[in-house]
């Protein structure tokens, strides 16, 4: 019988192992990963592309027509789309990223007969009806206004454009955008974007023996490549001059504070241990920031700071919305927590706490093989290996105190700060 009474033993995370995908290329130059895991008779497969390149003149083609590739082909109307994979009681969704777009299937084995060839339909026969559009439009402007009321909203677009420039990372949408959308542009845009040799299937769950033959004849030879490749390059980034941004609310109860600068990706290998000084910082409930400012303080219901990596570069930064009253004071603390990081040494009992949360974390994320492949992903796309986990463990094992005080000297100078106040100031 276990004595309930008596807390189990702590063990240390020792290592953490991850599945790893067989990887195959079809004819057509799409590369296939398959993460075979699990005991259900399930599949998720996606098909990630890259973005095209960013136009400021036409910012949201990229997301606008991976939105609307369910919306009807040349032979199926939305409602049909729909109707199709939910009778298989499949799942069907896309999704937008700044670097990638996404449709992912979510199917039992026995259906991808027929659930299959709707996708095919949708990556080269999308037709973007100009009823749909236009409901589209209407349907962002509304949300747009509505985002736009609030703070905190308002504070992460005006960061994101001082520290990203007119690129695909920092340029939000404005209504006057939505407006110019064409549907010639989202046909030119698609026929280019969703081509095989832009494309990278990832399938995980139980894989059976005919799948990946149920995939190639679906997609090598019905899926072609068109006469001109895909420009995935970006815009180089450009930090504003500007540093500091206030856009003053007479009537508002909270201020929206965001503050940071652009630091290096995870391409570098300051980024990992830069992870560590983070999660001290702000980057988990028992943080700095949420033990100042939050429970001592009681200047916010919540704060946190976190860190951005994308192929261009990256961005340390802060967040949070504080009672208008008490904005000047909270960014003093925040402040003040930053200059005791690059002049004190982190307790040793702390920094074993966030060592065991960052690991624990990971260890946590990997509930499933979906879960796995997702890990992939971030390694995939960022031009990693494998290996880059495995210096993960190592550096949040192993970075010391003194090294995080030299980090934080080294990227967190306070008055290099961009630093955006929406409220009262």
């Amino acid at each position: 019988m276990i004595n309930r009474k008596l807390a189990p033993d702590f063990k240390a995370i020792e290592n953490i192992k991850l599945i790893k995908p067989e990887h195959k290329k079809l004819d057509n130059g799409c590369n296939v990963y398959c993460f075979n895991s699990g005991d259900q008779e399930l599949v998720r497969i996606e098909w990630i592309f890259n973005n095209l390149r960013f136009d400021a003149a036409k910012p949201l083609l990229n997301m606008a027509v991976n939105t609307m590739l369910t919306e009807g082909t040349s032979t199926l109307s939305a409602s049909e789309i729909a109707d199709k994979v939910d009778f298989y009681g499949a799942f069907l969704q896309v999704d937008y990223g700044y670097e990638n777009s996404l449709v992912t299937l979510y199917s039992l084995n026995k259906h991808l007969h027929h659930t299959l060839p709707v996708i095919l339909d949708i990556l080269t026969n999308s037709v973007f009806p100009e009823k749909e559009l236009e409901t589209f439009k209407r349907n962002q402007q509304q949300k747009l206004q509505v985002s736009l009321q609030k703070n905190d909203v308002v504070a992460r677009r005006d960061f994101n454009k001082a520290i990203y420039g007119e690129t695909i990372y920092g340029l939000s949408a404005s209504f006057d955008n939505y407006k110019s959308l064409q549907r010639e542009d989202l046909q030119a845009h698609f026929k280019q974007m969703y081509q095989p040799g832009n494309c990278t299937v990832i399938i995980a769950g139980k894989i059976e023996s005919d799948t990946l033959t149920l995939i190639k004849e679906t997609f090598d030879k019905s899926w072609t490549n068109g006469p001109v490749a895909a420009d995935t390059s970006q815009p180089e980034l450009k930090p504003a001059a500007e540093l500091f941004y206030f856009v003053e609310k007479p009537d508002a109860l909270q201020s929206a504070i965001r503050i940071g600068l652009p630091v290096v990706n995870r391409n570098h290998p300051d980024f990992q241990p830069l992870q560590v000084l983070n999660t001290v910082f702000g980057g988990y409930f028992g943080s700095r920031l949420m033990a100042n400012i939050r429970e001592d303080k009681g200047y916010t219901y919540g704060i946190g700071s976190g860190l951005n990596s994308f192929k261009q570069g990256g961005a340390f930064f802060i967040a949070t919305e504080v009672g208008a009253d008490v904005c000047k004071a909270a960014i003093g603390e925040i402040e003040k927590e930053l200059e005791l990081l690059k002049t004190e040494l982190v307790p040793e009992e702390e920094l074993s706490l966030v060592r065991n949360f960052m690991l624990g974390s990971l260890l946590g994320s990997l509930e499933n093989v979906f879960s796995h492949a997702d890990k992939f992903k971030s390694i995939y796309f960022a031009g990693l290996d494998y290996d880059y986990y495995d210096r993960y463990a190592t550096t949040v094992k192993t970075t010391t105190a003194v090294e995080l005080r030299d980090l934080a000297n080294k990227y967190l100078n306070f008055d290099q700060f961009y630093k955006v106040i929406v409220g009262k100031y």
